[in-house]
């Protein structure tokens, strides 16, 4: 009896599906996509202007700052990227940062493309892969149906531009105020990264864990005799596969069905 109803409970949730998606085989549409993205642009606004304010404020011009986000959509590696050029990294350290860093959108690319209809060949999955993040992959994998290329490019469309031009207004006003309110101004960077960690950790009990873990590691590496003469690039390489391989290890998700 229980197979029967789990069967038959199935059936409805695959109906639903259906029903939902008759009007369309696939979501394709490219005004659709933009509207959808205009949340996530304007989150972006706000957080790249600190990011424009924070390459400035390392030497960097205004032109670079926003060179770096029109050719980058990640906000960890930038910030961490930038960090390191200010201190001279080489090449090899920054490519394998990035590496660590941004491997969890590999990740979603591949999780996304399952939702990917005919209209997306090889050329299009390339370039929609340059625009995909954290949000943008929420919003896609949240649809009920298949998605098109036109829904994907109107969906990366205003956070691209929300990211740029904000990267503009916080390198720009950067060269225009006083050096105290630029560096009062700095402190935003970190109260963003607070509020990025606390929320999931307050809920989660396996995040608080880990993130004291790699406090921990953190520690450790820049106190201990040798090991404080690595590079902050490969510090960040080490803290992120040392905690996440215990995380895993101590604290593995369990499977649902």
């Amino acid at each position: 009896m229980k197979q029967s109803k789990s069967l038959n409970g199935n059936s409805n949730n695959s109906n639903n599906y259906n029903h939902n998606c008759n009007y369309s085989h696939s979501i394709n549409s490219y005004a659709k996509g933009f509207k959808d993205g205009i949340p996530i642009g304007l989150g972006y606004l706000s957080v790249s202007v600190a990011f424009g304010m924070m390459a400035v404020n390392m030497g960097l011009p205004v032109w670079t700052a926003v060179l770096i986000s029109m050719t980058n959509l990640t906000s960890a590696g930038q910030f961490a990227g930038i960090g390191l050029i200010s201190v001279g990294a080489s090449c090899l350290e920054m490519a394998l940062t990035q590496l660590v860093i941004n491997l969890r959108y590999a990740l979603m690319s591949l999780s996304l493309s399952q939702k990917a209809d005919q209209s997306i060949n090889l050329l299009h999955r390339l370039l929609i892969s340059f625009g995909i993040t954290d949000e943008i992959f929420a919003v896609a994998s949240g649809q009920p149906c298949e998605i098109g290329r036109r829904y994907m490019y109107g969906l990366i469309t205003t956070p691209y531009f929300g990211w740029a031009i904000g990267t503009f207004i916080g390198a720009a006003a950067s060269t225009i105020l006083p050096a105290t309110i630029r560096s009062a101004l700095g402190i935003a960077i970190y109260g963003m990264f607070i509020a990025i960690i606390i929320p999931p950790a307050k809920q989660h009990r396996p995040v608080l864990k880990v993130l004291l873990i790699s406090v921990a590691i953190s520690f450790i590496l820049r106190y201990t005799p040798l090991l404080n003469h690595l590079s902050g690039g490969f510090i960040i390489i080490l803290c992120a596969i040392i905690a996440s391989a215990l995380g895993a290890k101590l604290f593995p998700l369990k499977e649902v069905e």
